[in-house]
């Protein structure tokens, strides 16, 4: 098993990210950037953002799966992106909005992916 997170912390305005468990919530490694965010309940909560987006696919009769989501808040912006290999587990990463790339945030989480094992 392979959890590390820890070259997303080069990201321009990296406030967080954990790998989360989306059957339990269980946060299974995480990396602090700042201490703003309480990674555990923000892992947790993001569960049901990926459940919800499951079951619309389904409602929708979609036969695909979640790539990446992406969620812009005022002052931060939230990706999730479940393991391609594993889709029961996803990345979580925040990002201060005025410092972040987002193009790059993709392209390092998608990095990051590949190199877990769950």
């Amino acid at each position: 098993m392979s959890t590390d997170l820890s070259n997303l912390t080069n990201l321009d305005g990296f406030i967080g990210a954990c790998l989360v468990d989306s059957e339990s919530g269980m946060m299974l490694a995480s990396e602090d950037g700042n201490g703003i965010l309480d990674l555990e309940t923000a892992g947790a909560a993001n569960m049901e953002v990926v459940r919800a987006k499951n079951a619309a696919m389904q409602s929708l009769g979609l036969e695909d799966r979640i790539e990446d989501i992406m969620i812009s808040l005022g002052s931060q912006i939230h990706l999730i992106r479940p393991l391609a290999s594993n889709p029961d587990v996803f990345i979580y990463v925040a990002l201060d909005r005025a410092k972040a790339n987002l193009g790059m945030a993709r392209l390092k989480v998608r990095e990051t992916e590949g190199t877990l094992k769950v």
